[in-house]
C-alpha cells in the first residue's frame, strides 16, 4: 500500500478535528484508540494494517500539531502483540483495549539475577492453587515496572520438565499484595529499570498466555518484537506520558506534555536524530570536517538500510529467521556512531549536561544512556550467538542433555538463550 495524497489529507482532517490540547491524555488517546490509530500498523480490529510510510504520515502530521502520541511502553511494543499471537479471543477482549487506550501500563518480567543471559534458569516459580497460581521469586531489569498496572511474566511451573519445557507465561497483575517494585537508578540520573520481588502473589489461571508448560513459545514471540522494536520497528509519534493507573498522567491535560517530549526513550536513532546532527554540525562549523561528513553519511545509510531491513519483516519476505536479532545489533551499531559522531561535533561541550548545555543535553544524555541498548532485550554476544546456532547452523555451545529435568541442572551454567 503506497501513501496518496488522499491518505495524507485523511490523517490531516481527522487530527484537525480531533487534536485537542486541552483535553485529557485519557480522553485524547480513546479518541486514538477508538480510530484504530493508537497503532494503524497492526491488522484490524485493533489497527488499520498500515504501512511504515502511511503511518509515518500520521506521525508526521501529529508531530506539525505539537499533538501527544500513543501510549508508548511495554504494553504497546510487547504485550499486545504477544497477546495477539498466543492469548485466547477472551484474553484479548479483556486486556488489549486497555492497553491501545493507554489505560493500563506494562512492564516485562523475564529476567532474574541469576537469570540474563541464560533466561531459560529462571527460577521464578509459580504452584497451582485451583483457579489461581501462586507466584513467588524475583526479577530484575524491569523496564518501566514502577508504572505498570501488569507484567509478562514467565514463572516455572514443573521443575521435572526440561528448563525450556517447564515454564508458563501469565499476564500478571502487578499492583497486589506481595509484589514490590525497587527502582534502580542509573547514571543518567533516571530510574528506567527496577528490581521486582514477588512474594506469594497470585494471578488467575485465566490469565495464562498459550499453554501451561509451553511458556519459552510464547517468550521467544515477545523476545522477536522486543528485538525487532528495539531496532527500528516500532513507527509512533513523541509521547512523554506514561500510559497506566499510577504515574498519573491519564487525568493531565494532552497539550501540557508539549516541551516533555523530548525526554529520552528506549526506541534507536531515527532519521530525526540524523536531521538534527547534520544541523547542529552546520551550526558549530563542524560541516568542514571531512571526518564528520563521512561519518554522517554512514550513519544517514545505516538508518535508511535498517528501514528497508524491518520493511522487508513487515512484508513477509524475511528470509533467515534471524532479522529481529540482526536488526537489534545494527541498532546498538547506529547508537555507537551516533553517540561518537555527537560528541565529537560538541567537542568539549559534550562534557556539560542538562537543558542547558550545547545540544539542550540531549547528546549528553544519549551518550550516557548508550551502553544500554547493547545489553537490554538480550546482550548483543547473546544476539550473535543466537544467529550462529539458528540462521547460519553453527554447532551449539556443549551443555547438558536438553532432555535433563529442571532440578537436576548445575544452576546458571549455560552461557546463551
Amino acid at each position: 500500500m503506497t501513501i496518496t495524497e488522499e491518505t495524507a489529507l485523511d490523517v490531516d482532517a481527522w487530527l484537525d478535528e480531533n487534536w485537542d490540547p486541552e483535553a485529557t491524555v485519557g480522553e485524547w488517546w480513546a479518541r486514538l484508540a477508538d480510530a484504530r490509530l493508537a497503532h494503524p500498523m497492526l491488522p484490524e480490529p485493533w489497527g488499520r494494517d498500515w504501512s511504515r510510510e502511511e503511518t509515518s504520515e500520521l506521525v508526521r502530521a501529529m508531530v506539525q500539531r505539537k499533538a501527544l502520541g500513543p501510549p508508548s511502553g511495554l504494553g504497546m511494543m510487547l504485550a499486545a502483540p504477544t497477546i495477539m499471537t498466543h492469548g485466547t479471543e477472551e484474553l484479548k477482549q479483556r486486556l488489549l483495549p486497555q492497553i491501545f487506550n493507554g489505560q493500563h501500563g506494562w512492564c516485562q518480567l523475564f529476567s532474574e539475577p541469576g537469570a540474563g543471559s541464560d533466561l531459560a534458569g529462571l527460577q521464578c516459580r509459580a504452584e497451582r492453587d485451583g483457579d489461581e497460581w501462586v507466584v513467588t521469586g524475583q526479577k530484575v531489569w524491569t523496564s518501566l515496572g514502577q508504572w505498570a498496572d501488569y507484567g509478562i511474566l514467565i514463572a516455572r511451573t514443573d521443575p521435572d520438565a526440561p528448563k525450556h519445557r517447564g515454564i508458563t507465561y501469565f499476564a500478571f497483575p502487578m499492583l497486589q499484595d506481595g509484589v514490590e517494585v525497587r527502582p534502580l537508578r542509573e547514571m543518567t540520573g533516571r530510574a528506567l529499570f527496577n528490581e521486582v520481588f514477588i512474594d506469594e502473589a497470585r494471578v488467575p489461571h485465566a490469565n495464562v498466555i498459550g499453554d501451561v508448560g509451553d511458556g519459552w513459545r510464547v517468550a521467544n514471540t515477545t523476545l522477536m518484537f522486543e528485538r525487532s522494536g528495539i531496532g527500528g520497528n516500532n513507527v509512533a509519534a513523541p509521547s512523554a506520558a506514561n500510559p497506566g493507573t499510577i504515574a498519573g498522567h491519564l487525568d493531565r491535560p494532552a497539550g501540557s506534555f508539549e516541551h516533555e517530549v523530548g525526554a529520552l526513550s528506549e526506541g534507536g536513532v531515527g532519521a530525526g536524530r540524523v536531521k538534527s546532527l547534520i544541523q547542529l554540525a552546520r551550526d558549530l562549523g563542524k560541516l568542514d570536517d571531512r571526518t564528520i561528513r563521512d561519518d554522517l553519511m554512514r550513519l544517514h545509510s545505516m538508518v535508511e538500510i535498517t528501514g528497508w531491513h524491518l520493511g522487508r519483516m513487515k512484508s513477509g519476505n524475511a528470509a533467515t529467521g534471524g532479522e529481529g536479532n540482526l536488526a537489534k545489533l545494527r541498532n546498538s551499531d547506529v547508537i555507537r556512531l551516533a553517540r561518537d559522531l555527537g560528541c565529537r561535533i560538541l567537542g568539549p561541550g559534550a562534557t556539560l549536561m542538562g537543558p542547558d548545555a550545547p545540544s539542550g543535553g540531549s547528546i549528553q544524555e544519549m551518550t550516557m544512556f548508550s551502553p544500554s541498548p547493547s545489553i537490554y532485550g538480550g546482550s548483543d554476544q547473546v544476539q550473535r550467538n543466537i544467529i550462529g546456532e539458528r540462521v547460519l547452523g553453527l554447532p551449539k555451545e556443549p551443555g547438558p542433555d536438553k532432555g535433563t529435568p529442571f532440578r537436576d541442572l548445575p544452576q546458571n551454567t549455560s552461557p546463551s538463550r
